[in-house]
């Protein structure tokens, strides 16, 4: 008889760590090894934002009325609309107690041998009301960033746990060192692809290309102000930035404000193929996030053959790039540093070959079905 595998989701809408957890699921599927059910709390959308395995189950533990209701709760309190700041309150609440129950119910009852949880809170769920016959892994993919009491609600998350997966090296020694004396071993399996285009961009095209969720951790404001640097010191590439968020009246704003309307695309949000496609269509990648656990999309840029920049301070970045060989880090967010390498790789083909070439190279140790193996170790506890 086949395991069962259960992923517990907070949703699975637009974000790095829903397509990480999609890529899992339609990886250990492929294997025909294990039964796979993602459990998603919220349904965002009418289907899933990344392609799933008809052989993967999912199952909504929410019906789509009660997704949550943060926009229209933020909406009454600023508008001073009492009345309905009352109501969305008492929604919220609701939402927040029915998350929490029917994912309770869930863990209790159901006959899955192996659950994997991607939040904080659903580590503690999965501690506290996990069978003793139950594999708990624990799954984190955010940084600490310094921020030590995000890290202490993290450990005291996951002690209980039998495994807790780290999508980066760094975070697997910080997080060993800490726990140490509780039972959860931490295990480093960074995140993956599921495949390497067959075609990849001739970078011939004066395009950069940044894609990620438009929101402040991201930086976008940041890389608007170092693009609009460069238009002034003529480079006549043009900007296309995929995703949305937040965030995004504020670019528009600053677009407008600058005159940048011919010269920057917001794309919003676009599928892993109309991703592909913009990236081929590309020559640089450039991420400014203030801070990034793994940097997947990295490897989806060097998938199609793009060097890539970014600031060190996204520190999933240094992970991936090898800086000088396959793209750039930038100590400190010096944004004077950034705008002179975008500056010269504009100028250069040959060194954009050549990192694209090196990129394009490493990319294959991260392909999907090498990482699942790393996973089908602590599934069958070797």
């Amino acid at each position: 008889m086949k395991k069962k595998i259960a992923i517990l989701s907070l949703h699975l809408g637009y974000g790095g760590v829903e397509k990480a957890i999609v890529s899992l699921a339609n990886s250990l599927a492929k294997t025909q090894k294990y039964d796979i059910e993602i459990v998603s709390i919220y349904k965002l959308y009418e289907k899933p934002a990344f392609d799933i395995n008809e052989e993967v189950k999912v199952t909504y533990l929410l019906p789509s009325r009660l997704n949550p209701n943060r926009k229209e709760w933020k909406e009454a309190l600023h508008n001073l609309k009492l009345i309905q700041l009352g109501k969305e309150s008492l929604k919220s609440l609701n939402i927040l107690y029915k998350r929490r129950k029917n994912m309770v119910n869930y863990i209790k009852n159901t006959k899955a041998d192996v659950i994997i949880s991607t939040r904080v809170f659903l580590n503690e769920l999965l501690s506290e009301y996990g069978r003793d016959d139950t594999l708990k892994i624990g799954w984190e993919h955010n940084h600490y960033h310094d921020d030590m009491k995000y890290a202490t609600d993290v450990i005291r998350s996951a002690k209980n746990l039998d495994y807790f997966v780290l999508v980066s090296n760094g975070l697997q020694k910080f997080y060993h060192k800490k726990m140490r004396s509780y039972k959860c071993k931490c295990v480093y399996i960074p995140n993956a692809i599921e495949s390497i285009p067959k075609t990849k961009s001739p970078l011939t095209s004066e395009h950069l290309i940044s894609v990620g969720r438009l929101s402040k951790e991201k930086g976008y404001l940041d890389l608007l102000k170092i693009y609009l640097d460069l238009k002034n010191k003529k480079c006549r590439w043009h900007l296309d930035i995929v995703g949305d968020g937040s965030e995004r009246k504020k670019l528009e704003d600053f677009i407008k404000n600058n005159n940048l309307e011919n010269d920057v695309t917001l794309h919003g949000f676009k599928n892993s193929k109309e991703i592909e496609k913009l990236m081929q269509k590309s020559s640089i990648y450039v991420m400014t996030s203030y801070t990034e656990s793994f940097g997947i999309v990295l490897l989806e840029a060097m998938s199609n053959g793009l060097p890539c920049i970014a600031f060190d301070s996204a520190e999933g970045a240094k992970e991936v790039i090898t800086s000088g060989r396959d793209g750039y880090l930038i100590k400190h967010r010096n944004f004077k540093a950034m705008e002179k390498k975008i500056l010269d790789l504009t100028k250069d083909i040959e060194t954009r070959k050549e990192l694209g070439k090196n990129g394009r190279r490493k990319v294959k140790g991260y392909i999907s079905d090498n990482i699942c193996s790393s996973w089908e170790k602590i599934i069958e506890r070797k």
